[in-house]
């Protein structure tokens, strides 16, 4: 909402230079800027009136509204801003702690962090429910990084893991997921429920998943990660791996021109344009394989390619596959960025903490909503939310309780 301020002459300013006569008002002109006003806490007080009988025998107190932390200072607002800062802008809680003192408020950053988990606990079912949503996709793109966690039983830092776990465009939402080793234990008990595609990068714990008949999983490789191994070769075979990367910028070409097609129609491009580049590349590779050193840096790219080639063919196979895994990538440059901020995570339970709320900013993002008023309005009624409706909670079904 604007401010108008109103600017007008004196009446000695309004005189007309030529006669002298008083100038009339003829209108107006509007210009504008911004300023900022700074944001504020208040506390709320809840007045609760207490009846009590004439005889004595009976007091009664108007209920307390329910709250996000049961006897909790902080309000449903206030937790969204905190996490929001955090999870969504990389804020940490230690400059978040300065911020709130400039507002006359001591928050102390050890608080505030099991305020973030007494949150991530109250979520919890609603995250459930985000998984079983991703995991009902066709195709599920996966990816992972290395996070920094404090171990007090170590003089460093050790290596957890944060997993990304991106749905389909029928099921838009973005799952993270915490394990504190990279052991493929970590996956295969994500999506032990899960049947379908998988899109992935070529990490060995995979392959358990792809193995097992009984899984029903069916691997998809990623064109950007044989396209990158590629890109960096050219140093030691400029001419071969400018080839290389031709072709693969022909099946890329074919992509975008499909980009706004129905699966079907994807499909069917595909399968006229895209399949005859894959088998002249592959004939290509296979010559070109014998005259190269299988450790230099162009033979291990045409080693890797070939080694994953069925997985690479499978995107043409149907037109809902995505030619690469750059979605799963995406998703994990808010933890690369956030991970410059916070250095670490605090402990495993802290990693776990940091999973649940990624997942509600990244599926907010994805759907276009504000994660502040979602968050705002879902922490204030999720306690009471029966559990059958949670999914009206999710990001992409997410009706704000006033509309």
């Amino acid at each position: 909402m604007g401010l108008a301020r109103r600017i007008q002459l004196s009446e000695a300013e309004r005189a007309c230079p030529h006669c002298a006569a008083t100038m009339h008002r003829m209108g107006e002109e509007v210009s504008e800027r911004l300023e900022y006003v700074p944001a504020s806490l208040k506390v709320v007080e809840e007045v609760r009136a207490k009846y009590g009988c004439g005889c004595g025998g009976a007091v009664k107190t108007a209920p307390k509204p329910a709250a996000p932390i049961e006897k909790g200072l902080a309000g449903a607002s206030l937790l969204a801003q905190v996490a929001v800062a955090k999870y969504a802008d990389h804020c940490p809680l230690h400059r978040q702690e300065t911020i709130f003192r400039r507002h006359g408020a001591e928050l102390s950053r050890k608080t505030m962090c099991g305020w973030m988990r007494q949150t991530a606990d109250l979520l919890t079912p609603l995250y459930d429910r985000l998984r079983v949503e991703v995991l009902g996709s066709k195709v599920v793109g996966t990816d992972d990084t290395p996070v920094a966690v404090l171990d007090r039983s170590l003089p460093k830092t050790r290596t957890g893991r944060i997993w990304t776990y991106v749905g389909d465009g029928e099921h838009p939402a973005t799952v993270y997921d915490y394990t504190g080793t990279r052991k493929r234990e970590g996956p295969e008990a994500f999506l032990e429920d899960y049947r379908g595609y998988l899109q992935a990068d070529a990490y060995a714990g995979y392959d358990r998943l792809y193995t097992e008949p009984d899984r029903g999983i069916v691997e998809v490789a990623c064109w950007a990660h044989a396209r990158r191994k590629m890109y960096e070769s050219r140093t030691s075979g400029l001419a071969r791996a400018a080839v290389a990367l031709a072709y693969i910028g022909i099946l890329y070409k074919v992509e975008r021109k499909a980009r706004e097609w129905s699966a079907e129609e994807r499909y069917a491009l595909r399968q006229r344009m895209a399949v005859p580049v894959l088998e002249e590349f592959r004939v290509w590779m296979e010559r070109e394989r014998g005259n190269l050193l299988p450790k230099s840096p162009l033979g291990g790219a045409i080693g890797y390619t070939l080694s994953n080639w069925a997985a690479l063919c499978r995107y043409c196979e149907d037109g809902d596959l995505p030619i690469d895994n750059n979605a799963s990538e995406r998703s994990l440059r808010g933890v690369a960025v956030g991970r410059r901020n916070w250095m670490f995570f605090g402990s495993d339970q802290g990693g776990k903490t940091a999973a649940v709320l990624t997942s509600f900013m990244a599926s907010c993002q994805r759907v276009k909503i504000d994660p502040f008023a979602y968050l705002k309005d879902v922490l204030g009624r999720v306690a009471n939310h029966p559990v059958k409706q949670l999914d009206q909670l999710l990001p992409a079904n997410w009706t704000p309780v006033s509309a």
